[in-house]
Parts: C-alpha cells; structure tokens; sequence
C-alpha cells in the first residue's frame, strides 16, 4: 500500500490486554486497506487517541486499570466523531448490550471471525459516512434559509438576530458574540447570542457576563489572516474577560469584510469541554459571514439615509414653525398627538412612523403662501382662499423628493373632514385606500 493509501485508509485503534488478540486483529484489518494501531488496555488507548484521531476504536470489555464501558464514556466526551465497537465472551452479552445503550455502536463476540470484524467496522464507517452527508444536507439547508433571511432585510438587528441564531443552533456555539468596528470608537460588541442547552457553573449569577471577547485583538489578527480556529488555553487570550467557573474550550471566528475592508468580526466560542469545534463548522460560519457581511453594511447604510430622512424632516418642520412665532412647536405637537393615534387603532409600526412623519411636515406648504400669516386679526376671506391653497402647495414642494413620497397623502389632505366641508377636495366618508 503506497503513502497516500495510507493517509486516506480509515484509522482504526484495537484495544485488549491480550497480545496475540491485538496483533492477530492488527494484521487482519491491515492486510482489509485499514491503518491500525494497537492499545493494552483503556487508560494507554486514551493516550493514543490525545496523539492521534482514528475513525473506529474496537475495544475489549475487561481490561486491566481502564475496561472498555470507562473507556467508552471517555471516547464520548473527548471524541465525539470515533465509532467504538465492543469485543466480548458470551458470559459478558449483556454488558455489551449495556454498552451500545450507551453510544457503542456495535458488538463482536469472542471468538471473532476476521470477516465479521470487517464488516462491522464497514458498517458503523457506512453509518458515519450518511450521517456526515445528512449533516451537510441540514447544513446546505440551514445556510439556504439563513442565506434568505439576511438578503431580504435592511434592519440590522434582524441581519444580526439571523447570524447570531445561525452560530448557536447550526455552529453549536455556547456563546456567539457579532462584534464591529466603528471608525471613530473603535470595537463594540453589537449583539450576543448563547445556547439555551448551556448551563451555567454553580454560583454564578444568571445576568452575570460569561466571556467578553477583545475586538482589538480579533481585529488585529484578522488584518494579517484570514482564518481562525483555535482550541484550549490559545482560545483564552481572545477573551477581555471570562467568568469564574467558566473555560473557552474551543474557539471559531471569521472576519466581516466589505470590498476588502474589515467591518467586523463573528465569535463563535464553546465553553463545554467535549465540544471542539471543526473545519467543517468554521467554514458554516464563514459562508454565514459572508453573506452577512454586505448585509451588515447595507443595514448600517440604510439606517443613515433613515437617520438623514428624519433629520431632514425635523429641519423643515423647525422651518415652518419659524414661519409663525405663535404656533411654535405645532408641528411637534401635532406628530405627538397623531403617532397617539396611530398606535391606538393599532397600525403597523412602519405605517405609525409615515403618520408621525406626514404628520411633522403637514403644514410644509405654507412656505408657498405669500402672504403675512403673523398679521393682527383675522384673514379675509381672499387671505383665507389663498392660505388654504397650502396643502396643495405642501404636496407640489414634496413631489420631486422621492424618498419624501410616503407622506405626500399626509400632508395634502390633512385639511379633509369626514362630513367633506374639508379642503382642497372635499372628501367625505370612508375613502378607499
């Protein structure tokens, strides 16, 4: 068998006190295309498997200072990914049995026939193999699904709400950290998501803060790298903070990039001593932060033009108030009262912001009426036709503001009476939509 047969032969580790045993089952399996080694009992095959990872371990029942069920307990909480396969005597059937309850695979029954272990072992790496493939089906689906939520949404707390569920329920993250970076403050923790199944040392307070991730740190490393996964003490200097009790186990994280640019980072961190992450989850997490990455940034972006819009609209209103030092603050008053409103009859959120807004600009269009509106007494009724032109006014000054358009109904009609003695159309009644 050459080298790269070798390399790519599944790895199988045979455990028993016996000698002849060991070696007659290492010869077989390696002559069957396996990479073997061998192991006198559990305590040495806990040895071999910190040094090494292997695919199978088929082990004897009753060994000296390790037997194969403390040896299997182990393998479960160290190497979750190894198949174990027991070996026992007809005497001992029934403690095998135990053993596949508690996650063996399989049994063979001494005396074994070479064919038999064979095709045991082929049958819990053909197990393993579909399983692989059904996790990277729900993976593929997971990814698809979290793909779609984050391309069809400009609010950042929904783009990060989706990368922080993706990291804990698909990465099996106990805390997943979205940290960016702003040009002018530097790193922040932006949202924090962590595993309900995660549970908490003894003493330590349920608000109480299990890690605090250095995003300095993580920035720094990413601007030389592009790939970071890291288990044990090494996780640990990632971390301002961690709490008494608690332990980084094992650590994921990939950049946020924009057209080159760092803008933030995704932390994927275990705190449970049999979970490591691997390639295959950081690679999950990379492609989550890929997509996310754009979306972030247009979020981020939309949130400005928003931010621009309402400063835009708060400036005109404070224009038409100063048009007339005795309404003074009518505007704000008026958005006050009608977002009250809003809310009352129950309309979506993002229809009782256009009220609030429409309801900020409605007299916009007094700016267009040319005429003193502070004069000492009433109007004349020519005054007064003309003053009641400024809701037809308001709608012309908005029309070529395009973003500015949701509230244009708003603000033209706001004169309108449901008995129709209103202006500028006399609307009466219910109107459709």
């Amino acid at each position: 068998m050459d080298s790269a047969s070798i390399e790519s032969a599944p790895r199988v580790l045979v455990v028993d006190d016996e000698r002849v045993i060991r070696e007659i089952l290492a010869d077989f399996l390696t002559l069957e295309g396996f990479s073997v080694r061998t192991a006198e009992d559990g305590s040495a095959a806990l040895t071999e498997l910190s040094k090494h990872h292997y695919d199978v371990v088929i082990s004897d029942l009753k060994m000296p200072k390790m037997g194969g069920l403390e040896l299997l307990g182990e393998i479960r909480r160290n190497s979750p990914g190894t198949i174990t396969v027991i070996m026992t005597g007809f005497g001992t059937v029934d403690t095998a049995i135990d053993a596949m309850k508690r996650g063996a695979f399989d049994y063979v029954l001494k005396p074994f026939k070479g064919e038999e272990v064979v095709y045991t072992i082929q049958r819990a790496l053909d197990k393993r193999r579909l399983d692989a493939e059904n996790l990277r089906l729900k993976e593929a689906l997971s990814l698809y699904k979290v793909s779609e939520a984050i391309s069809q949404s400009l609010s950042l707390e929904e783009v990060l709400g989706t990368v922080k569920d993706a990291a804990v329920h698909d990465v099996h993250a106990d805390v997943c950290c979205v940290m960016l970076d702003d040009p002018e403050t530097g790193w922040f923790e932006r949202t924090r998501g962590q595993s309900e199944s995660f549970v908490r040392p003894e003493g330590l307070a349920s608000d109480a803060t299990l890690v605090e991730p250095d995003g300095a740190s993580f920035g720094e490393f990413f601007r030389e790298a592009g790939v970071l996964l890291v288990h044990g003490p090494r996780a640990r200097t990632y971390f301002r903070s961690v709490s008494e009790g608690v332990t980084v186990h094992s650590l994921a994280a990939v950049p946020l990039r924009v057209r080159g640019r760092l803008i933030g980072v995704i932390v994927a961190a275990s705190l449970t001593a049999s979970l490591r992450f691997d390639e295959g989850q950081r690679k999950l997490l990379a492609m989550v932060g890929s997509r996310a990455a754009a979306a972030i940034e247009n979020a981020r972006l939309y949130e400005d033009l928003k931010a621009t819009f309402n400063q835009t609209i708060q400036g005109l209103a404070r224009a038409i108030d100063k048009m007339d030092r005795y309404t003074a603050g009518h505007s704000d008053r008026v958005a006050a009262y009608a977002e009250i409103l809003a809310r009352r009859v129950q309309l979506p959120p993002d229809v009782v912001e256009v009220v609030r807004q429409a309801a900020l600009m409605h007299d916009i269009g007094k700016i267009g009426c040319v005429m003193n509106l502070n004069k000492p007494g009433k109007l004349s009724q020519e005054e007064y036709e003309i003053f009641k032109r400024h809701p037809g006014y308001g709608r012309d000054i908005l029309e070529p503001i395009r973003f500015l358009h949701p509230i244009i109904p708003g603000v033209h009609l706001h004169h309108e009476r449901w008995d129709g003695r209103g202006y500028p159309l006399g609307l009466k009644g219910e109107i459709a939509a």
